[in-house]
């Protein structure tokens, strides 16, 4: 990876027609018995529904994925296990921030796992580890200070259809600063929950 119905219901029978079918008129207990066996069954069959819903979510809105690699600490991982959702950007626009999942430009069997720091038409430019963002420092809480570096690159503006995509663990990260802007084409998931180890499990930001 980093080099990657609402279910529906039917009437209930009334009590009696349920326990007239057979009965004995001396008989009054079978009225409940049915209707309580009923009810389980309705139960069951909804749990049903919502486990089988809960299943073709997570297998075609969802892929789950293995961090290779340590470019994304802190938040992300060696190993860990994470759902991408692979339809988002079907429907919504890549923000900055976002952490998203991509074929490697250079190698579209590889995946890599970076964050979006600049979309098409912004200007870019590092000094000494800082990002400037069309002329303004870019705020990234997501980057320890232990994790910068001091590396600088002169102004660029990112090509239409194109995204610059930087590691959080910037000393490290092999990113957009070596491989430059990355095609719309080649980015197919968002990162949205990590599963596993359960110490990490959350959603990534």
């Amino acid at each position: 990876m980093e080099p990657v119905s609402q279910a529906g219901s039917h009437p209930e029978p009334a009590a009696d027609q349920i326990g007239s079918l057979d009965a004995d008129p001396g008989q009054q207990s079978l009225g409940p018995a049915p209707r309580k066996s009923a009810g389980m069954g309705l139960w069951m069959r909804d749990l049903l529904v919502s486990a089988t819903a809960s299943v073709l979510i997570i297998t075609f809105l969802y892929q789950p994925v293995r961090v290779e690699g340590t470019s994304m600490l802190p938040r992300l991982e060696d190993s860990d296990r994470l759902f991408i959702n692979k339809f988002v950007y079907h429907f919504a626009a890549i923000e900055r921030s976002d952490v998203v999942v991509f074929h490697y430009p250079r190698d579209p069997e590889k995946s890599y796992i970076k964050r979006v720091i600049a979309l098409p038409g912004d200007r870019l430019r590092i000094d000494h580890g800082q990002v400037w963002l069309n002329d303004k420092p870019l705020r990234e809480n997501y980057v320890p200070e232990e994790y910068r570096d001091s590396r600088s690159m002169e102004e660029i503006v990112v090509p239409e259809d194109s995204y610059f995509m930087m590691g959080d663990h910037r000393s490290i990260s092999s990113d957009s600063r070596e491989f430059g802007p990355v095609d719309r084409s080649l980015v197919y998931g968002k990162a949205a929950f990590v599963y596993w180890p359960a110490r990490d499990a959350g959603v990534v930001r």
